[in-house]
């Protein structure tokens, strides 16, 4: 295989890490301001806004599926996808009122906060349709629009939620602004595909197949987020979402290792080599099991960090890191599938040739699983009604932790008749076990010295040299022993010289 061939369709999946690592500490910073200045029932009410928006923007993959496949192909599509995604956002804010009042009233949150949150929808419709025309040609682009959502939403917190005092309604705010900001970096890195020419045609093709768009892009999006709605609805409160919510931000970090993939997907549909994937899942395993063991190392101080009210949520942030492990495997397995599909290359294809290609059966697949998550939720936090919101939350996570294991190995199965993965144990567990000393001396160390102190400016400095010590200690040692992270820190060095000239 060739290395340097590797390196190169994979550097914009290590910019997007590197980008998606920075945002991970600039985010926490926006986090903290919103966790330490709202309630847990403003707080937990900003956990169902984000789940009520996801269910609205169903409508939003009839552009996003084939607007990144066509870009990626080199199709002139992005001016009609930009075009039909504002006027789709109209849709999206109706559905989103009527939505959002019953479930509000359901849940006994404040509705006219809900309801004010609105103003989020053609943001996140504008948002998503960028990012996807971005990725299509050059991944990395999508990454500087998140870092730069981030940014902006420190000062935009501080201004709106610290200073100002506005509370949640401060939170949206800061919110749309920070969004702002981040299509406006969108529309600039992707001015190239969107100065073409207006075509209904693209339009007419995207509406021909918005049941496949609908079906593979939303309605199972729409089911794992349920989650939070069912949650609400049988519990009767959103305060149990506040605790969720805190412990998905810090286990979240997982899920970052994705970003060395998130080339795939265009890469494949371009026609870049089947072998690629082989290199790319190794460095995802060279990344995602230090952030794994990260996020279980600092469960309790991160929880400190973002609010002292959470910090017993840690049982909550173990379970969702192995369901976010287990995610994480699972989508870069679908994204390479359906990378190698070519239905949708074919005009004369019939409804038949998609219902058997991997764009149907793969979310047919997510489908069952999440129907099958949304089931099992349903029975367990019936059977657990009258404990307390901690306890149900644990139980919660401990559902989402377990229900995706068998999808994922299954999965794997379909990958390894596609692609070769020769799985190498052994540099597997030179990671395993660099991660597990590194971050296990981290875990001893702040448990005997690290003083919990709750003003914020004391106990975050605490905090970050332990977070440096632990990610520097695992880079230097699997530097010293490990020939591939050598030949990649050398490679990527070169690839950037290569670039400056």
């Amino acid at each position: 295989m060739d290395k340097l061939f590797n390196i190169r369709v994979t550097y914009s999946g290590l910019i997007s890490l590197i980008i998606g690592m920075a945002t991970v500490g600039i985010g926490a910073v926006s986090t903290i301001i919103i966790t330490r200045s709202l309630s847990p029932e403003e707080f937990g009410t900003w956990g169902l806004i984000g789940a009520l928006t996801t269910y609205v923007i169903v409508i939003e993959p009839i552009i996003s599926t084939w607007a990144i496949r066509e870009t990626a192909r080199g199709e002139k599509s992005g001016k009609t996808a930009v075009f039909s995604s504002g006027m789709f956002s109209i849709v999206g804010i109706l559905a989103y009122i009527v939505i959002a009042y019953f479930v509000g009233i359901q849940a006994n949150a404040n509705v006219n906060l809900i309801l004010f949150s609105a103003i989020l929808i053609p943001f996140l419709f504008l948002s998503r349709t960028l990012s996807v025309i971005n990725m299509g040609w050059k991944p990395q682009a999508a990454s500087y629009g998140l870092i730069g959502f981030e940014i902006s939403k420190i000062p935009a917190g501080l201004a709106f939620v610290y200073f100002l005092d506005m509370g949640l309604q401060g939170a949206i705010i800061a919110t749309v602004f920070a969004y702002s900001i981040s299509i406006g970096i969108l529309l600039y890195q992707a001015k190239e595909k969107i100065m073409v020419p207006l075509k209904k045609e693209f339009l007419i093709k995207w509406i021909k197949l918005s049941w496949l768009a609908l079906y593979t892009g939303r309605i199972y999006s729409m089911i794992q987020h349920f989650d939070v709605a069912v949650f609400s609805l049988i519990v009767g409160n959103v305060v149990g979402l506040a605790y969720w919510s805190s412990a998905f931000a810090i286990s979240s970090v997982v899920a970052h290792s994705s970003a060395v993939s998130e080339g795939l997907y265009g890469k494949l549909l371009g026609g870049s080599k089947k072998e690629y994937f082989q290199e790319n899942f190794r460095l995802v395993l060279y990344f995602i099991i230090p952030l794994f063991a990260f996020v279980i190392t600092f469960a309790r101080p991160g929880l400190f960090t973002l609010n002292p009210i959470y910090e017993t949520a840690v049982l909550v942030v173990i379970f969702l890191a192995v369901h976010m492990l287990v995610q994480t495997f699972s989508n870069i397995f679908d994204a390479a599938l359906k990378g190698i599909e070519k239905v949708d290359l074919n005009e004369k294809a019939s409804l038949k040739d998609y219902t058997k290609s991997s764009l149907f059966y793969l979310p047919t697949l997510t489908i069952i699983q999440r129907g099958t998550y949304i089931t099992s939720l349903a029975i367990v936090l019936f059977l657990s009604l009258g404990k307390s919101d901690l306890e149900l939350v644990i139980n919660w996570s401990i559902v989402a932790a377990v229900v995706p294991i068998p999808f994922m190995f299954y999965r794997l199965i379909l990958v390894r008749k596609n692609f070769t993965i020769k799985i190498n144990y052994y540099i597997i567990l030179k990671y395993v076990i660099t991660a597990s000393l590194v971050f296990g001396i981290t875990y001893v160390l702040m448990d005997e010295y690290l003083t919990y102190n709750e003003q914020i400016i004391l106990f975050f400095p605490q905090v970050l040299l332990y977070v440096i010590f632990s990610v520097g200690g695992y880079l230097a040692i699997t530097f010293f022993i490990d020939t591939n992270t050598k030949q990649l820190i050398k490679a990527i060095f070169n690839e950037l010289k290569s670039i400056q000239k």
